[in-house]
């Protein structure tokens, strides 16, 4: 009889989820369209750059700070790539330990220096830590080294959901702060002492900045170059990355757990039989911002995951200096399974052309999934 009553529990489980699991569906909202919100008034962009502007080195020095075990893709190399390309600062990759870093959710890179290396070349720390994401929002080795460099005057920076890990060190507290839509329910609760602010890309709150999705580190890193070098030449430079336009604004409203993007996380998830790894070629000189956006959003569909690949191991050095470990080692890739190339568009149009690819192979709702879990506004027919 045991056995008997542990089947029929089970038959009525497995019957019981899809009736549930309906009910929860029903209970999400539909998907909004994202609203261009009005401008930005100048004082308040003013104020922004203003509490940005470097106060120390005349050539401001930025650490990105990563773990080495899993640190997002292009939380840390997007920063690293736009700020390098504009050449007004000096740009500093690091790790809390020897080796690689890892990041979510493809490629490994070698950082410039551990911490412990950074700190014993420059005792008076660093004027701006970017923070991306990492797979543990209170890491000690991060969290404190964080801690100690705002006491020595850094402002600190945390990209899309490395705003959980700034407030992980407490700096968050009592600060005006945003951080990606996903986690800010938990991360509001779990620090009820920042002040959540909806409808901005960036906000900036006495030396410590957070921003909104893995997207916003593109208009961060070019309002942190008119902060130290001026409008005309972030301008120079958003044209040369191809994005026209940027501000502080958002549409928050349009980012959050909503039926379409339930339902595709779970059908692309089911569909077990139906999975790809896609190939992408290293090739040295490459764009780090074009690289990170292309294998980060292939690699986010639930359906497919991007692998970078190389005709030796040999560590690839990108356009500016960021050495690259190849994910496989093969002279091709099939070419039905292979990305095409990165370089071939600037790098705001990267992102775009990713997910017209991916809606093409897989469909809108998985496009508009992934646009989503990067907190972009979508651009179609790019």
């Amino acid at each position: 009889m045991t056995w008997r009553l542990v089947a029929w529990g089970g038959l009525a489980v497995a019957a019981l989820v899809p009736i549930v699991g309906g009910i929860w569906l029903l209970t999400l909202p539909a998907a909004s369209a994202y609203k261009v919100p009005p401008p930005i008034a100048a004082s308040e962009h003013d104020a922004t750059i203003a509490a940005l502007k470097p106060l120390r080195r005349q050539r401001p020095l930025i650490a990105i700070v990563g773990i080495n075990d899993m640190t997002e893709t292009t939380d840390y190399l997007m920063p690293y790539g736009i700020l390098k390309r504009a050449d007004v600062a000096d740009v500093m990759t690091l790790a809390t330990r020897p080796g690689p870093v890892t990041l979510f959710p493809v490629l490994k890179v070698e950082p410039d220096a551990t911490t412990a290396a950074f700190d014993a070349a420059h005792p008076d720390g660093a004027d701006y830590v970017i923070v991306p994401a990492m797979s543990r929002d209170d890491d000690p080795a991060v969290v404190q080294w964080i801690q100690r460099q705002a006491a020595k005057g850094a402002v600190i920076v945390g990209v899309c959901a490395g705003g959980k890990v700034v407030a992980s060190t407490g700096l968050l507290d009592g600060r005006r702060a945003t951080t990606h839509w996903f986690y800010l329910k938990d991360w509001r609760d779990n620090h009820p002492a920042i002040q959540y602010v909806a409808d901005r890309r960036i906000v900036v709150d006495r030396d410590v900045a957070t921003t909104t999705g893995i997207s916003a580190s593109m208009p961060m890193s070019l309002t942190l170059i008119e902060a130290i070098a001026g409008r005309s030449k972030a301008e120079a430079v958003a044209r040369e990355i191809g994005l026209p336009g940027w501000d502080e604004r958002h549409d928050s409203s349009a980012f959050k757990f909503n039926r379409p993007f339930a339902l595709t996380a779970i059908a692309n998830t089911l569909a077990i039989w139906n999975r790809e790894q896609l190939g992408l070629m290293l090739t040295p000189g490459v764009d780090e911002v074009s690289l990170a956006l292309v294998a980060d959003g292939w690699s986010r569909t639930y359906r497919s995951h991007a692998v970078t690949f190389a005709a030796t191991d040999a560590v690839v050095t990108s356009r500016n200096g960021l050495r690259i470990h190849p994910g496989k080692i093969a002279s091709d890739w099939p070419a039905e399974r292979r990305l095409p190339a990165v370089g071939t568009t600037t790098p705001a149009q990267a992102l775009d052309r990713t997910l017209a690819g991916i809606e093409m192979r897989y469909g809108e709702q998985t496009a508009d999934f992934v646009a989503m879990q990067l907190e972009y506004p979508r651009h179609r027919n790019p």
